[in-house]
């Protein structure tokens, strides 16, 4: 089992937002390691830092749950794996012109699906809705 998983996860598990208990409920049963790719770790340290930004989170907040992010990445609970970018641009192609027009789905939503399935992928965490529609209809397991 591969469990990948995108950045409004990412940040409820490390940062702080509505879905954080959710996350950190699933986490604690839950011990497999969780995948992601370059861009999901881009994304996330700069969501990180656009917060802080936009204060949504108190200022120190984002180098803190940065660092809490990198200790897991260390400890090997979080893996970032190795992809091939243009296989996974390719991928995300084939999702949006199969699924956008019909689903609305996002660039970099799609993004991460195309990751979670070119790392093979069986689960994909997310809490953003439209992005759960998209991972089912590739047959991907959204336990939260």
């Amino acid at each position: 089992m591969v469990i990948a998983c995108d950045t409004s996860f990412l940040f409820s598990l490390y940062g702080s937002d509505a879905n954080s208990q959710k996350a950190v409920a699933w986490s604690a049963q839950n011990t497999r390691p969780l995948h992601l790719n370059s861009l999901t770790h881009f994304e996330f340290g700069n969501a990180l830092r656009f917060s802080e930004f936009r204060k949504a989170i108190p200022a120190g907040c984002a180098a803190l749950y940065w660092a809490g992010f990198e200790a897991a990445i260390a400890q090997g609970r979080l893996i970032v794996a190795t992809s091939n970018l243009a296989d996974v641009v390719d991928e995300a192609k084939r999702l949006s012109s199969l699924r956008t027009l019909a689903g609305g789905h996002r660039g970099f939503d799609i993004l991460h699906v195309a990751s979670a399935l070119k790392m093979n992928s069986t689960h994909f965490l997310t809490f953003d809705g439209n992005q759960k529609k998209l991972a089912e209809e590739e047959g991907l397991v959204v336990p939260v």
